[in-house]
Protein backbone atom coordinates (compact mmCIF):
# COMPACT_ATOMS: atom_id res chain seq x y z
CA UNK A 1 0.00 0.00 0.00
CA UNK A 2 1.55 3.41 -0.93
CA UNK A 3 1.56 5.85 1.48
CA UNK A 4 -0.23 8.79 -0.33
CA UNK A 5 1.27 11.74 1.90
CA UNK A 6 4.30 10.45 2.42
CA UNK A 7 5.27 10.27 -0.69
CA UNK A 8 4.12 13.78 -1.88
CA UNK A 9 6.37 15.26 1.28
CA UNK A 10 9.11 12.96 0.54
CA UNK A 11 8.73 14.60 -3.14
CA UNK A 12 7.60 18.32 -2.20
CA UNK A 13 9.53 20.08 -4.39
CA UNK A 14 9.14 17.56 -7.77
CA UNK A 15 5.30 17.78 -6.47
CA UNK A 16 4.92 21.16 -6.29
CA UNK A 17 7.29 22.37 -9.36
CA UNK A 18 5.26 20.28 -11.59
CA UNK A 19 2.21 21.90 -10.19
CA UNK A 20 3.98 25.67 -11.08
CA UNK A 21 5.16 24.73 -14.53
CA UNK A 22 1.21 22.93 -15.34
CA UNK A 23 -0.12 26.04 -14.16
CA UNK A 24 2.40 27.89 -16.08
CA UNK A 25 1.16 26.12 -19.39
CA UNK A 26 -2.11 26.74 -19.02
CA UNK A 27 -1.88 30.55 -17.90
CA UNK A 28 0.20 30.63 -21.50
CA UNK A 29 -2.06 28.96 -23.47
CA UNK A 30 -5.37 30.83 -22.37
CA UNK A 31 -7.46 28.19 -23.45
CA UNK A 32 -9.16 28.27 -19.66
CA UNK A 33 -9.29 31.55 -17.83
CA UNK A 34 -6.05 32.09 -15.46
CA UNK A 35 -8.05 33.10 -12.48
CA UNK A 36 -9.82 29.72 -12.67
CA UNK A 37 -6.10 27.66 -13.36
CA UNK A 38 -4.32 30.22 -10.62
CA UNK A 39 -7.50 28.91 -8.05
CA UNK A 40 -7.46 25.07 -8.80
CA UNK A 41 -3.39 25.38 -8.48
CA UNK A 42 -3.86 26.69 -5.29
CA UNK A 43 -6.36 24.21 -4.11
CA UNK A 44 -4.37 21.26 -5.00
CA UNK A 45 -1.54 22.57 -3.35
CA UNK A 46 -3.51 22.95 -0.34
CA UNK A 47 -5.15 19.28 -0.91
CA UNK A 48 -1.57 18.02 -1.34
CA UNK A 49 -0.37 19.26 1.68
CA UNK A 50 2.25 21.48 0.14
CA UNK A 51 1.03 24.30 2.72
CA UNK A 52 -0.62 23.98 5.88
CA UNK A 53 -4.42 25.02 5.50
CA UNK A 54 -3.91 25.76 9.92
CA UNK A 55 -2.74 28.92 11.73
CA UNK A 56 -1.62 26.69 14.79
CA UNK A 57 -0.42 22.80 13.91
CA UNK A 58 -0.06 20.61 17.44
CA UNK A 59 -0.17 24.32 19.76
CA UNK A 60 2.63 25.82 18.07
CA UNK A 61 2.34 28.59 14.87
CA UNK A 62 2.86 26.75 11.39
CA UNK A 63 5.09 28.58 9.16
CA UNK A 64 4.26 26.52 6.37
CA UNK A 65 0.23 28.33 7.01
CA UNK A 66 -0.50 28.88 3.27
CA UNK A 67 -1.90 32.63 4.23
CA UNK A 68 1.60 33.50 5.29
CA UNK A 69 2.40 33.17 1.66
CA UNK A 70 -0.24 35.49 0.44
CA UNK A 71 1.67 38.96 -0.41
CA UNK A 72 -1.67 40.95 1.18
CA UNK A 73 0.76 44.21 0.70
CA UNK A 74 0.38 43.65 -3.06
CA UNK A 75 -3.06 42.52 -2.99
CA UNK A 76 -4.39 45.58 -0.65
CA UNK A 77 -2.73 48.33 -3.03
CA UNK A 78 -4.12 46.91 -5.89
CA UNK A 79 -7.53 46.68 -4.90
CA UNK A 80 -7.49 50.24 -2.89
CA UNK A 81 -5.96 51.69 -6.25
CA UNK A 82 -8.66 50.30 -8.58
CA UNK A 83 -11.44 51.90 -6.03
CA UNK A 84 -9.77 54.84 -6.68
CA UNK A 85 -9.39 54.91 -9.96
CA UNK A 86 -12.55 53.71 -10.87
CA UNK A 87 -14.17 56.16 -8.61
CA UNK A 88 -11.83 59.22 -10.53
CA UNK A 89 -12.46 58.16 -13.66
CA UNK A 90 -16.41 58.37 -13.09
CA UNK A 91 -15.85 62.14 -13.29
CA UNK A 92 -14.22 62.01 -16.72
CA UNK A 93 -10.94 64.19 -15.67
CA UNK A 94 -8.61 61.29 -17.72
CA UNK A 95 -10.63 61.88 -20.79
CA UNK A 96 -10.44 65.56 -20.36
CA UNK A 97 -6.52 65.24 -20.01
CA UNK A 98 -6.22 62.99 -23.27
CA UNK A 99 -8.49 65.47 -25.21
CA UNK A 100 -6.35 68.50 -23.77
CA UNK A 101 -3.36 66.79 -25.15
CA UNK A 102 -4.57 65.93 -28.46
CA UNK A 103 -6.17 69.50 -28.93
CA UNK A 104 -2.16 70.99 -28.74
CA UNK A 105 -1.48 68.41 -31.69
CA UNK A 106 -3.72 70.55 -33.94
CA UNK A 107 -4.53 67.50 -35.43
CA UNK A 108 -1.37 66.08 -36.90
CA UNK A 109 -1.32 62.48 -36.94
CA UNK A 110 2.26 62.19 -36.20
CA UNK A 111 1.84 64.51 -33.22
CA UNK A 112 -0.91 62.49 -32.06
CA UNK A 113 0.77 59.71 -32.01
CA UNK A 114 3.48 61.21 -29.82
CA UNK A 115 1.03 62.42 -27.54
CA UNK A 116 -0.73 59.71 -26.99
CA UNK A 117 2.41 57.76 -26.03
CA UNK A 118 3.49 60.34 -24.07
CA UNK A 119 0.05 60.64 -22.09
CA UNK A 120 -0.31 56.64 -22.11
CA UNK A 121 3.13 55.92 -20.43
CA UNK A 122 2.59 59.27 -17.87
CA UNK A 123 -0.69 57.79 -16.86
CA UNK A 124 0.79 54.42 -16.73
CA UNK A 125 3.21 55.36 -14.11
CA UNK A 126 0.71 56.60 -11.37
CA UNK A 127 -2.71 54.50 -12.28
CA UNK A 128 -2.34 50.69 -14.05
CA UNK A 129 -1.50 50.22 -17.39
CA UNK A 130 -5.19 48.26 -17.75
CA UNK A 131 -6.55 51.39 -16.71
CA UNK A 132 -4.93 53.49 -18.28
CA UNK A 133 -5.63 51.96 -22.10
CA UNK A 134 -8.97 51.59 -21.06
CA UNK A 135 -9.32 55.33 -20.73
CA UNK A 136 -7.29 56.13 -23.78
CA UNK A 137 -8.99 54.08 -26.22
CA UNK A 138 -12.25 55.45 -26.91
CA UNK A 139 -10.55 58.66 -27.70
CA UNK A 140 -8.16 57.02 -29.90
CA UNK A 141 -11.10 55.43 -32.28
CA UNK A 142 -12.48 59.17 -31.91
CA UNK A 143 -9.26 60.86 -33.13
CA UNK A 144 -8.72 57.84 -35.80
CA UNK A 145 -12.29 58.26 -36.95
CA UNK A 146 -12.17 62.14 -37.75
CA UNK A 147 -8.90 61.96 -39.39
CA UNK A 148 -9.79 59.04 -41.45
CA UNK A 149 -7.31 56.94 -40.84
CA UNK A 150 -6.11 53.27 -39.07
CA UNK A 151 -6.50 53.72 -35.79
CA UNK A 152 -4.09 50.32 -35.88
CA UNK A 153 -0.34 52.96 -35.29
CA UNK A 154 -2.35 54.73 -32.20
CA UNK A 155 -3.33 51.25 -30.72
CA UNK A 156 -0.12 49.44 -31.28
CA UNK A 157 1.84 52.84 -29.35
CA UNK A 158 -0.95 52.53 -26.56
CA UNK A 159 0.15 48.97 -25.67
CA UNK A 160 4.23 49.57 -25.92
CA UNK A 161 3.98 53.25 -24.32
CA UNK A 162 1.81 51.63 -21.22
CA UNK A 163 4.35 49.22 -20.58
CA UNK A 164 6.98 51.37 -20.91
CA UNK A 165 5.53 54.00 -18.30
CA UNK A 166 4.09 51.44 -16.40
CA UNK A 167 7.91 50.56 -15.67
CA UNK A 168 8.81 53.56 -14.31
CA UNK A 169 7.03 53.39 -10.75
CA UNK A 170 6.10 50.98 -7.95
CA UNK A 171 2.38 51.04 -8.98
CA UNK A 172 2.65 51.11 -12.46
CA UNK A 173 2.97 47.52 -13.17
CA UNK A 174 1.93 44.70 -11.64
CA UNK A 175 5.58 42.90 -11.18
CA UNK A 176 7.03 46.70 -10.13
CA UNK A 177 4.32 46.20 -7.15
CA UNK A 178 5.18 42.60 -6.83
CA UNK A 179 9.09 43.85 -6.71
CA UNK A 180 8.56 46.31 -4.37
CA UNK A 181 7.19 44.11 -1.76
CA UNK A 182 9.45 41.51 -1.54
CA UNK A 183 12.66 43.95 -2.06
CA UNK A 184 11.47 46.85 0.50
CA UNK A 185 11.77 48.82 -2.19
CA UNK A 186 9.76 52.10 -1.81
CA UNK A 187 7.97 54.17 -4.87
CA UNK A 188 10.45 57.04 -4.25
CA UNK A 189 13.48 54.21 -4.82
CA UNK A 190 11.34 53.21 -8.49
CA UNK A 191 10.97 57.06 -9.14
CA UNK A 192 15.13 57.83 -8.31
CA UNK A 193 16.38 54.72 -10.21
CA UNK A 194 14.17 54.00 -13.25
CA UNK A 195 12.51 57.31 -14.39
CA UNK A 196 15.63 58.83 -16.37
CA UNK A 197 15.81 55.30 -18.14
CA UNK A 198 12.58 55.16 -18.64
CA UNK A 199 12.03 58.17 -20.01
CA UNK A 200 15.19 57.78 -22.50
CA UNK A 201 13.02 54.55 -23.60
CA UNK A 202 10.13 56.07 -24.44
CA UNK A 203 11.30 59.00 -26.27
CA UNK A 204 13.53 56.86 -28.65
CA UNK A 205 10.77 54.24 -28.84
CA UNK A 206 8.38 57.28 -29.88
CA UNK A 207 10.76 58.15 -32.66
CA UNK A 208 10.53 55.12 -33.79
CA UNK A 209 6.95 54.07 -34.15
CA UNK A 210 6.78 57.59 -36.11
CA UNK A 211 9.44 56.33 -38.71
CA UNK A 212 7.49 52.80 -38.67
CA UNK A 213 4.15 54.25 -39.23
CA UNK A 214 5.21 57.01 -40.83
CA UNK A 215 3.24 55.95 -44.68
CA UNK A 216 -0.49 55.86 -42.44
CA UNK A 217 0.43 59.14 -40.55
CA UNK A 218 -0.79 60.61 -42.95
CA UNK A 219 -4.46 62.79 -42.64
CA UNK A 220 -6.52 65.76 -44.71
CA UNK A 221 -5.92 68.71 -43.72
CA UNK A 222 -9.51 70.03 -43.48
CA UNK A 223 -10.26 66.89 -40.82
CA UNK A 224 -6.91 67.53 -38.96
CA UNK A 225 -8.52 71.07 -38.36
CA UNK A 226 -12.04 69.39 -37.14
CA UNK A 227 -9.71 67.17 -34.58
CA UNK A 228 -8.20 70.32 -33.35
CA UNK A 229 -11.44 72.24 -32.80
CA UNK A 230 -12.69 68.99 -30.08
CA UNK A 231 -15.19 70.31 -27.36
CA UNK A 232 -13.55 69.90 -24.59
CA UNK A 233 -15.94 71.75 -22.12
CA UNK A 234 -18.05 69.04 -21.38
CA UNK A 235 -15.74 65.93 -20.84
CA UNK A 236 -15.53 66.47 -17.07
CA UNK A 237 -19.16 65.50 -15.61
CA UNK A 238 -19.13 65.64 -12.80
CA UNK A 239 -16.86 68.80 -11.53
CA UNK A 240 -16.53 68.06 -7.73
CA UNK A 241 -15.97 64.54 -8.08
CA UNK A 242 -12.96 65.56 -10.34
CA UNK A 243 -11.31 68.22 -7.77
CA UNK A 244 -12.53 65.36 -4.42
CA UNK A 245 -10.51 62.43 -6.65
CA UNK A 246 -8.32 64.61 -8.01
CA UNK A 247 -6.74 66.03 -4.63
CA UNK A 248 -7.22 62.37 -3.01
CA UNK A 249 -5.09 60.55 -6.05
CA UNK A 250 -2.18 63.52 -5.68
CA UNK A 251 -2.26 62.94 -1.85
CA UNK A 252 -1.90 59.00 -2.28
CA UNK A 253 0.99 59.75 -4.59
CA UNK A 254 2.42 62.20 -1.81
CA UNK A 255 2.15 59.28 0.41
CA UNK A 256 4.07 56.78 -1.77
CA UNK A 257 6.94 59.42 -2.49
CA UNK A 258 6.97 59.85 1.46
CA UNK A 259 7.12 56.36 2.30
CA UNK A 260 10.92 56.85 3.24
CA UNK A 261 9.82 59.75 5.81
CA UNK A 262 6.70 58.47 7.14
CA UNK A 263 6.95 54.98 7.02
CA UNK A 264 3.65 54.02 6.11
CA UNK A 265 3.22 51.55 3.91
CA UNK A 266 2.12 52.41 0.33
CA UNK A 267 -0.73 50.08 0.72
CA UNK A 268 -2.29 51.99 3.59
CA UNK A 269 -1.91 54.82 1.97
CA UNK A 270 -3.86 53.64 -1.00
CA UNK A 271 -6.36 52.30 1.05
CA UNK A 272 -6.86 55.35 3.25
CA UNK A 273 -7.15 57.00 0.08
CA UNK A 274 -9.86 54.54 -1.03
CA UNK A 275 -12.17 54.67 1.83
CA UNK A 276 -12.53 58.54 1.73
CA UNK A 277 -13.76 58.48 -1.83
CA UNK A 278 -15.98 55.72 -0.81
CA UNK A 279 -17.68 57.85 1.66
CA UNK A 280 -19.49 59.78 -1.17
CA UNK A 281 -20.24 56.33 -3.19
CA UNK A 282 -22.26 52.96 -2.99
CA UNK A 283 -19.63 50.71 -2.11
CA UNK A 284 -21.26 48.25 -3.68
CA UNK A 285 -21.28 50.42 -7.05
CA UNK A 286 -17.87 50.41 -7.08
CA UNK A 287 -16.97 46.64 -6.32
CA UNK A 288 -18.85 46.10 -8.81
CA UNK A 289 -16.57 47.10 -10.98
CA UNK A 290 -13.47 46.19 -9.62
CA UNK A 291 -11.25 43.75 -12.13
CA UNK A 292 -11.78 40.96 -9.42
CA UNK A 293 -10.37 38.24 -11.36
CA UNK A 294 -7.03 39.81 -11.23
CA UNK A 295 -7.15 40.01 -7.38
CA UNK A 296 -7.76 36.38 -7.11
CA UNK A 297 -5.34 35.39 -9.96
CA UNK A 298 -2.53 36.86 -7.54
CA UNK A 299 -3.72 35.26 -4.60
CA UNK A 300 -4.15 31.57 -6.26
CA UNK A 301 0.24 32.52 -7.83
CA UNK A 302 0.78 33.23 -4.35
CA UNK A 303 -0.64 29.95 -2.96
CA UNK A 304 0.94 28.28 -5.95
CA UNK A 305 4.67 29.51 -5.75
CA UNK A 306 4.25 29.50 -2.01
CA UNK A 307 4.32 25.58 -2.26
CA UNK A 308 7.18 25.67 -4.20
CA UNK A 309 8.90 28.14 -2.02
CA UNK A 310 8.34 26.26 1.23
CA UNK A 311 9.28 22.65 -0.34
CA UNK A 312 13.01 24.49 -0.51
CA UNK A 313 12.48 24.86 -4.53
CA UNK A 314 12.98 28.80 -4.40
CA UNK A 315 16.09 27.97 -2.55
CA UNK A 316 17.94 24.94 -5.56
CA UNK A 317 16.48 28.20 -8.30
CA UNK A 318 18.73 30.41 -6.23
CA UNK A 319 21.83 28.28 -5.55
CA UNK A 320 21.61 27.31 -9.28
CA UNK A 321 22.01 31.21 -10.67
CA UNK A 322 24.99 31.63 -7.81
CA UNK A 323 26.25 28.13 -9.61
CA UNK A 324 26.05 28.98 -13.09
CA UNK A 325 27.88 32.19 -12.35
CA UNK A 326 30.52 31.61 -10.38
CA UNK A 327 28.90 34.35 -8.10
CA UNK A 328 29.20 37.07 -10.77
CA UNK A 329 26.74 40.32 -10.36
CA UNK A 330 27.64 40.95 -13.74
CA UNK A 331 27.11 37.22 -15.05
CA UNK A 332 24.25 37.03 -12.76
CA UNK A 333 21.97 40.90 -13.84
CA UNK A 334 22.76 39.72 -18.06
CA UNK A 335 20.86 36.83 -17.18
CA UNK A 336 18.36 38.10 -15.43
CA UNK A 337 17.14 41.18 -17.54
CA UNK A 338 16.90 39.32 -20.89
CA UNK A 339 15.80 36.00 -19.47
CA UNK A 340 13.32 38.17 -18.17
CA UNK A 341 12.23 39.98 -20.98
CA UNK A 342 12.42 37.20 -23.28
CA UNK A 343 9.99 35.27 -21.17
CA UNK A 344 7.91 37.68 -20.21
CA UNK A 345 7.19 38.59 -23.52
CA UNK A 346 5.94 34.52 -24.23
CA UNK A 347 4.31 34.05 -20.83
CA UNK A 348 2.94 36.57 -18.86
CA UNK A 349 4.75 38.75 -17.07
CA UNK A 350 2.40 38.73 -13.18
CA UNK A 351 3.30 35.05 -12.87
CA UNK A 352 7.02 35.19 -14.09
CA UNK A 353 7.63 38.22 -11.35
CA UNK A 354 5.88 36.12 -8.62
CA UNK A 355 8.15 33.13 -9.13
CA UNK A 356 10.91 35.02 -9.50
CA UNK A 357 10.82 37.24 -6.77
CA UNK A 358 11.37 35.14 -3.92
CA UNK A 359 14.48 33.44 -5.83
CA UNK A 360 16.30 36.60 -5.60
CA UNK A 361 15.13 36.89 -1.85
CA UNK A 362 16.97 33.99 -1.74
CA UNK A 363 20.09 35.34 -3.70
CA UNK A 364 19.69 38.01 -1.15
CA UNK A 365 20.14 36.27 2.01
CA UNK A 366 23.18 34.41 0.52
CA UNK A 367 24.93 37.00 -0.88
CA UNK A 368 23.40 40.06 0.78
CA UNK A 369 21.79 43.33 -0.07
CA UNK A 370 24.57 45.14 -2.08
CA UNK A 371 24.88 42.68 -4.17
CA UNK A 372 21.33 41.46 -5.12
CA UNK A 373 20.38 45.35 -5.40
CA UNK A 374 20.97 45.75 -9.52
CA UNK A 375 19.27 42.08 -9.83
CA UNK A 376 15.94 43.71 -8.52
CA UNK A 377 16.12 46.35 -11.21
CA UNK A 378 16.58 44.00 -13.97
CA UNK A 379 13.83 41.38 -12.98
CA UNK A 380 11.62 44.83 -13.02
CA UNK A 381 13.36 46.50 -16.45
CA UNK A 382 12.79 42.67 -17.93
CA UNK A 383 9.55 41.65 -16.74
CA UNK A 384 8.21 44.97 -17.47
CA UNK A 385 9.46 46.28 -20.73
CA UNK A 386 9.63 42.48 -21.66
CA UNK A 387 5.53 42.58 -21.75
CA UNK A 388 5.76 44.54 -25.31
CA UNK A 389 7.48 41.55 -27.54
CA UNK A 390 3.75 39.88 -28.10
CA UNK A 391 0.23 40.70 -28.09
CA UNK A 392 -0.29 38.25 -24.89
CA UNK A 393 3.32 39.57 -23.03
CA UNK A 394 1.00 41.67 -21.03
CA UNK A 395 -2.43 42.15 -19.96
CA UNK A 396 -3.00 45.74 -21.24
CA UNK A 397 -1.45 44.31 -24.57
CA UNK A 398 -4.85 42.20 -24.33
CA UNK A 399 -7.59 44.18 -23.37
CA UNK A 400 -6.45 46.70 -26.44
CA UNK A 401 -6.55 43.72 -28.97
CA UNK A 402 -9.81 42.50 -27.79
CA UNK A 403 -11.39 46.10 -27.66
CA UNK A 404 -9.68 46.24 -31.46
CA UNK A 405 -10.88 43.33 -32.44
CA UNK A 406 -14.54 44.62 -31.29
CA UNK A 407 -14.15 47.36 -32.74
CA UNK A 408 -13.02 45.89 -36.47
CA UNK A 409 -9.38 46.32 -36.13
CA UNK A 410 -7.97 42.91 -35.15
CA UNK A 411 -4.39 43.19 -34.51
CA UNK A 412 -2.51 39.74 -35.53
CA UNK A 413 0.16 37.93 -33.40
CA UNK A 414 2.72 38.41 -36.36
CA UNK A 415 1.60 41.75 -36.99
CA UNK A 416 2.13 43.21 -33.86
CA UNK A 417 5.34 41.27 -33.62
CA UNK A 418 7.18 43.69 -35.98
CA UNK A 419 6.40 46.24 -33.86
CA UNK A 420 7.01 44.60 -30.78
CA UNK A 421 10.02 42.75 -31.43
CA UNK A 422 12.12 46.00 -32.35
CA UNK A 423 10.62 47.87 -29.49
CA UNK A 424 11.28 45.13 -26.67
CA UNK A 425 14.88 44.59 -28.02
CA UNK A 426 15.97 48.20 -28.39
CA UNK A 427 14.35 48.83 -24.57
CA UNK A 428 16.21 45.67 -22.80
CA UNK A 429 19.70 46.66 -24.81
CA UNK A 430 18.89 50.50 -23.45
CA UNK A 431 18.30 48.95 -19.92
CA UNK A 432 21.58 46.59 -19.91
CA UNK A 433 23.89 49.81 -20.68
CA UNK A 434 22.01 51.11 -17.55
CA UNK A 435 22.37 49.08 -15.53
CA UNK A 436 26.26 48.32 -16.61
CA UNK A 437 27.03 51.96 -16.40
CA UNK A 438 24.71 52.15 -12.97
CA UNK A 439 25.83 49.44 -11.01
CA UNK A 440 28.52 47.10 -12.15
CA UNK A 441 31.46 49.41 -13.40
Amino acid sequence: MIDFNGFVHSNAITVSAIILIVSYIFIAVEKVPKVTIALIGAVVTLLLGLLSQNKVTDGEFDFGYFINFVDFNVIFLLVAMMIIVNISSRSGMFNWAANAMLKKTKGHPKAVLAALAVFTAVASAFLDNVTTVILVMPVTFVIARELDISPMPFLITEILASNIGGTATLIGDPPNIIIGSYAGLSFADFLIELTDIVTFILVVTTILLVFMFRKQLVADEEKMKKVSMLDNSQTISDKTLAIRSGIVLLLVIAGFILHDVTHIQTCVCAMAGAAFLLLFEKPEKIFHEIEWNTIFFFIGLFIIIGGFEHAGGIKIMAQWLLDVTNGSQQAASMIIIWASGILSGIVDNIPYTATMAPMLVEVQNNMGAEYTMPLWWCLSLGACLGGNLTIIGAAANVIVSETASAHGYPIKFMYYLKYGVVVTFVSLILSTIYIWLRFLI
